[in-house]
């Protein structure tokens, strides 16, 4: 897929020296928004509407973007049934993405064409971007953190709710009441925009430096959560390290789909904060020699798919 977005690199963002801290789409279309443990693959989901719209959008970026940004109904409908999307929750994917203005429509005789708008394609290409990307660590980090504060009062439940899914999503790590830590420089657009949407107008967004008090690896520690990460990574590995299914068209958007969620809920920590030897790095060139064996096929089948229906 392609799903997700950059940094604003224009906005000056104020230094914050930190002593004594205890202590890291696409904005991304409404979709369900999962815990740290990555799913079971998609063809075990269950084909309800959410489930197929989220696998939409990975055929959208994978299949779609690529080669033309258009297809008929029917054809995604044959490449979800592979899947295990039932029909009608296909039907109801793609009119929903279209309700939200990520999709247009033309009535062509009987049939109907969808077309990516403007907007989903930037979507896309910044996901694609992100998720081809990400190797799951932070190779060349310079040691500054970005640090949000921002807390809502405990009566606007909803709010602290949208807060702290949206920044758990971009990869931020909760060290105290209202204090927010990542490792990455490129969220700021992100989060401003994240704040924005949470109305809090007394919400500060910082890059900082470590400058001394307690270990930094507690500090990591109690901000997110690395055995359950590292278990997620067990499982893509262990799924996708055995022989290739026959079906060229689901394996690479099982293999995206799967992949996807990692850019979002790995903060790409530096090496020295991760355990020795790190599965994500094990994953990530799992990704990469996958997709490169099996992307090309895919396509060669869309693109015959899409000229049959």
């Amino acid at each position: 897929m392609a799903g997700t977005t950059r940094a604003d690199a224009g906005a000056a963002v104020p230094t914050l020296a930190v002593p004594t801290l205890a202590v890291p789409t696409l904005a991304v279309p409404t979709l369900a928004v999962p815990t740290l443990a990555v799913p079971t693959l998609l063809r075990r989901h269950a084909a309800g509407t959410e489930s197929a719209r989220s696998l939409l959008f990975t055929v959208l970026g994978e299949l779609v973007l690529p080669t033309g940004g258009e297809a008929w109904t029917s054809a995604f409908i044959d490449v979800l049934a592979r899947l295990g999307v039932e029909e009608k929750a296909a039907r109801q994917a793609l009119m929903r993405t279209a309700t939200d203005n990520w999709l247009s429509s033309e009535r062509v005789g009987r049939r109907t064409v969808w077309r990516l708008t403007p907007a989903s394609e930037r979507l896309l290409r910044d996901g694609t971007e992100r998720i081809f990307g990400f190797t799951a660590v932070a190779e060349d980090w310079d040691g500054r953190w970005t640090v949000v504060l921002a807390r809502t009062p405990e009566t606007e439940r909803a709010t602290r709710h949208m807060l702290r899914t949206r920044l758990r999503w971009a990869g931020f790590g909760n060290i105290m009441a209202g204090v927010w830590l990542s490792p990455r420089g490129d969220r700021g657009a992100e989060v401003r925009e994240i704040l924005a949407e949470a109305g809090l107008p007394d919400g500060y967004l910082f890059a900082a430096e470590y400058q001394g008090g307690g270990p930094v690896t507690a500090m990591v520690g109690q901000a997110w959560d690395l055995g359950e990460l590292a278990r997620g990574y067990d499982d893509f590995i262990g799924t996708f390290s055995g022989p290739a299914g026959p079906d060229p068209l689901a394996r690479v958007i099982d293999l995206v789909h799967a992949w996807r969620r990692f850019p979002w809920i790995d903060p790409g920590l530096p090496a020295q904060f991760l355990p020795a030897p790190w599965s994500g790095t094990k994953a990530a060139k799992l990704f990469a020699r996958r997709h490169a064996e099996w992307a090309d096929e895919a396509i060669t089948e869309w693109k015959q798919l899409l000229a049959r229906t």
